[in-house]
């Protein structure tokens, strides 16, 4: 694979491959697992034999999570581990009886996680149907969301093992949700929300469901978080952030509105969302 040649003095110079395409197709392959989906495409670019070996199964399963054959359907089980990939990127599973969602980052690889609102515990569930519905809506991932009808006192909290999530990551945590009519008596309110391992001391913040619509009111709180579209056509708002270290703890979310003596309503909760943070 290599060259040797002469210097003046009579030395002689060994010299690697003329060019990184000398090497096994199977050796490019087993390189590129070592870098990320997002590099491996870009990799597939250089030439012939990196496009080749970028398709190969053994990189593309390296990408994948281990558990990966338990949550692709057996009609997809004929998928090049290419398409397996992407399929879980593109395609959110279902798992749990239907009590969570799952899928990856496509640049990373990354897994990421939705809690249905069943697998939350919320305050205003456990009181009479006349606080609350459940409904079902064909833009939500699961059966059927909760919507808020009429409440004075609001909380919800979720937990999650980190087993669920790709370790060494730092991720973020957003409630998805839709308002109606403005959400009134809780979307301009500031909402308290906590992230963190259990029994260890949370991140602290304030959001918004809505906004304030008094400019003067919006200009005092600059620090409340307001909340985003998303590309699916539901409303976000970030929580916080932790950073995974393991995969033997357990990481809750709390949303809590019990100051404002206003009763609440007009707020459909889709669940939990915990994906890799953005890079700064």
């Amino acid at each position: 694979m290599g060259s040797e040649s002469s210097d003046e003095e009579g030395g002689e110079n060994v010299h690697g491959p003329t060019s990184f395409n000398e090497l096994a197709e199977d050796c490019i392959s087993h390189i590129i697992t070592f870098t990320s989906p997002h590099d491996a495409c870009v990799a597939a670019s250089v030439s012939k034999t990196f496009e080749s070996a970028v398709h190969s199964d053994s990189v593309w399963e390296k990408f994948l999570p281990p558990e990966y054959s338990s949550l692709v359907p057996q009609s997809q089980a004929s998928l090049s581990k290419k398409e397996l990939y992407f399929t879980l990127c593109d395609d959110p599973l279902l798992i749990e009886d239907g009590k969570k969602s799952i899928w990856l980052e496509k640049t990373s690889g990354k897994k990421c996680i939705m809690l249905s609102p069943k697998e939350m515990w919320i305050t205003w569930v456990s009181s009479p149907q006349y606080f609350w519905q459940w409904i079902s809506i064909p833009e939500a991932r699961f059966e059927e969301v909760p919507e808020l009808l009429n409440v004075c006192w609001f909380e919800v909290r979720g937990r999650i093992s980190t087993r669920y999530l790709s370790p060494r990551t730092r991720y973020s945590v957003y409630i998805v949700f839709k308002t109606k009519n403005g959400c009134p008596g809780l979307g301009d309110v500031p909402v308290e929300v906590e992230v963190g391992l259990v029994g260890q001391e949370s991140s602290q913040r304030f959001i918004y469901f809505v906004g304030p619509s008094d400019r003067r009111k919006e200009r005092e709180r600059k620090d409340v978080m307001k909340p985003d579209k998303r590309e699916d056509g539901w409303m976000e708002a970030e929580l916080g952030e932790f950073f995974n270290e393991a995969s033997c703890d357990e990481i809750s979310a709390t949303v809590l509105e019990n100051k404002s003596p206003h009763w609440k309503r007009g707020l459909i909760i889709q669940g939990f969302e915990f994906r890799p943070a953005k890079s700064p």
